[in-house]
């Protein structure tokens, strides 16, 4: 089972009892801490590669405590025509999202823990 989330404030979350302050990526089988995007603000296909060959059934993006990071519309339609359910939320929504979710499906989740 995916690792619970288990606490989220502006640039600190807590995941399977690790401390994170840097982005990340939760996938079904581990988390990878030190998650980066090529253009910071703007989510790319390149981006999830991680994510995407985890082949969740749903992926759960946190655009950041104040929603800056954008997911761009080919970013979306890439991630559709893979035949996965995207979810785009402030960070504090995705993790309660992906909490919600982590029990009874396949999901990932790619999280910006700032802006």
């Amino acid at each position: 089972m995916a690792a619970e989330i288990e606490s989220y404030s502006f640039g600190r979350i807590v995941v399977g009892g690790q401390e994170h302050t840097t982005d990340l990526l939760l996938l079904p089988e581990r988390v990878v801490g030190g998650w980066w995007r090529e253009e910071g603000h703007s989510l790319s296909v390149a981006d999830l590669a991680e994510a995407l060959a985890a082949k969740p059934e749903t992926l759960v993006v946190g655009t950041g405590a104040n929603g800056r990071m954008d997911v761009p519309r080919a970013t979306r339609d890439a991630i559709e025509a893979a035949g996965i359910r995207l979810v785009v939320e402030t960070t504090a929504a995705a993790c309660q999202t992906y909490n919600r979710l982590r029990t009874s499906a396949r999901v990932a989740a790619a999280l910006h823990l700032t802006c």
